[in-house]
């Protein structure tokens, strides 16, 4: 057995800020050598940061990745870095393939590179390219046919790129093929509830299967829709869980392993799945025996009570939106109701309350009762707070146009909307759109009005699932001494839009506990109306539910981006068409 010390970069790059990124590896490859790493591995597309969608088809970018990963090698050692062999993930583009059709012009790739002694020592293409959910990796990416196998120290390690984990055969067969002591992966894996476990019972069932330990190192941070909470760990052959990062912050996981040395391999007379393995060696002598370091592993929360891990991930989503996209302050149209308090709260916790303004916006239809929760959420948070009357706003157009019944109170929220996205236009605020994914989901919103914004926190979360992330938050504060910062009326109060004298959600919409039952396995799960039917929903019921989200996909095209934290969103993950007459 020979001793190998890993360093795993937990970091969190930004798309197409190719020297912001480039510094980042600078800065932990560094950190990585003082701490005595014998490798350093960062995630999938550290160079140009992920997803990089159609960038990818664009020739420049493809020059661009590529230039700054081989002046990132020669920088490394120019800074005294050239003896840390480092592994990055770039974009690169597959040389000698000519215009296929249905393949990306360019040949494109998602790549890896080891960066050692001042050069790009060798690089390999992610073979297998997801093509569901959020992931369109076969319009950008050509298939890579490597499995690139460094000797380092004495030990075997093979490389391969996240999704090339998550499928049988290819890379993983040939990882066996090639006999190496360990496979490590660089992920782009965004952020799913219970995904979490999935992941490690996935490198578990992988490394019996190749008799080899397995390293995950995965991104961290946000980008756009999709969050990377981290959570990099290591197994042994066996699957015992060896070492493992914090989610939802950069890490540096630096774990000392013993691993098999590595033996004269005959190569195979023919590709393995259409994998040819490509050998590199660093050293092959074993390093001197050392004292080892007592492995991390980063506790986790409660398996069977996720909604903290939620929490902490719509933080992540809002707090890199906002500071990847160059805002310094978000704002929050402020109701009283559950939608908005919390929107704010996350708000909050994401960029500070002092960064956040909040505008309450009363009509002769607010209670007293809304205007004060408001006020009151505004004060225990120190948050800005002012209130603008819409009242006569909404006279002065209603003279003008005379509307009534669902026009009328759809008036109301639209001088909302138009009152944030001014204040917004004057001051440069982020305007936060509070919808929840019950209301995106049935339409139970106005388009240009409360759906106004550039940002839903909480757009993919049930509004079952927004009260339980409520009551958590406030929990963590009562077992933190603090006072709880969502007012208790605010979660307890039956939900309304008060758009009218007495109105409450369920005049339109069922118990919110029944609704979000049905919709999720409507949207999550694309049963149709027998199935649903048979689930035990009452028939009408989902014929109404069913009506209700298909005529809203235009609303939902035109809504804000925001953080996905379920299976299925209802952007990328859920394509259908606005002009559609299926009835399932």
């Amino acid at each position: 057995m020979a001793q190998l010390r890993i360093a795993m970069a937990q970091v969190n790059p930004t798309v197409g800020d190719l020297e912001g990124n480039c510094r980042l590896v600078v800065d932990y490859a560094r950190r990585s050598a003082e701490a005595g790493a014998h490798l350093v591995v960062f995630p999938e597309m550290i160079i140009t940061g992920y997803p990089v969608e159609d960038l990818a088809l664009r020739n420049s970018f493809v020059s661009a990745s590529v230039k700054a990963t081989h002046d990132l090698a020669e920088r490394l050692a120019a800074e005294g870095l050239g003896d840390l062999p480092v592994m990055v993930g770039f974009l690169n583009r597959r040389e000698g393939l000519g215009a296929r059709f249905g393949q990306p012009a360019g040949a494109p790739q998602n790549s890896s590179a080891l960066l050692h002694h001042g050069r790009v020592q060798l690089t390999s293409a992610k073979y297998h390219l997801p093509n569901y959910g959020v992931f369109d990796e076969f319009r950008n990416f050509v298939q890579g046919d490597t499995l690139p196998v460094v000797r380092l120290h004495g030990v075997d390690i093979a490389f391969a790129i996240c999704e090339d984990l998550w499928q049988e055969g290819g890379p993983v067969k040939a990882v066996r093929e090639a006999q190496a002591s360990m496979l490590i992966t660089l992920n782009g894996s965004p952020y799913e509830r219970d995904k979490d476990n999935v992941r490690l019972e996935l490198c578990q069932q992988r490394a019996r299967e190749i008799g080899a330990s397995i390293a995950y190192v995965n991104m961290s941070g946000a980008e756009d829709e999709l969050i990377f909470e981290g959570d990099s760990l290591i197994v042994d052959s066996d699957g015992e869980l060896v070492a493992r990062a914090p989610q939802f912050e950069d890490a540096l996981l630096v774990t000392d392993l013993r691993l098999p040395e590595a033996t004269q391999v005959s190569p195979p007379s023919s590709p393995i799945d259409g994998i040819r393995i490509v050998r590199h060696t660093i050293s092959s002598r074993p390093v001197a025996p050392y004292e080892p370091m007592e492995p991390v592993l980063t506790p986790r929360p409660d398996p069977t009570n996720d909604i903290g891990e939620v929490y902490h991930a719509l933080v992540t989503g809002l707090r890199d939106y906002v500071a990847k996209n160059g805002f310094d302050t978000t704002m929050v149209a402020l109701s009283g109701g559950i939608d908005s308090a919390l929107t704010a709260t996350i708000a909050a916790d994401a960029v500070g309350a002092e960064n956040v303004h909040c505008v309450l916006m009363p009509s002769k239809y607010s209670s007293e009762h809304s205007v004060a929760d408001a006020e009151e959420l505004v004060k225990r948070q120190g948050m800005h707070g002012r209130t603008i009357p819409v009242e006569s706003i909404v006279a002065a157009f209603d003279e003008a146009v005379t509307l009534d019944g669902l026009a009328a109170e759809n008036l109301q929220a639209r001088v909302r909307g138009t009152v944030v996205m001014s204040l917004s236009n004057q001051e440069g605020h982020l305007v936060l759109a509070t919808g929840n994914k019950s209301e995106l989901a049935t339409g139970y919103s106005t388009l240009y009005g409360d759906s106004v914004g550039g940002y839903a926190p909480i757009k993919d979360c049930w509004k079952t699932v927004v009260w339980d992330l409520a009551r958590w938050r406030n929990a963590e504060a009562e077992r933190a001494g603090e006072i709880a910062p969502i007012p208790e009326n605010s979660i307890t109060k039956a939900p309304s839009a008060e758009l009218r004298p007495g109105q409450l959600d369920t005049d339109s919409l069922p118990d919110y506990e029944l609704l979000d039952s049905l919709l999720d396995a409507y949207i999550g799960t694309d049963k149709g109306y027998l199935e649903l039917t048979i689930a035990g929903f009452d028939p009408e019921l989902v014929k109404k539910v069913i009506r209700l989200v298909d005529r809203a996909e235009y609303k939902r095209r035109q809504y804000p981006p925001g953080p996905k934290i379920s299976s299925r969103n209802l952007s990328r993950d859920r394509r259908v068409p606005i002009t559609n007459r299926w009835t399932p």
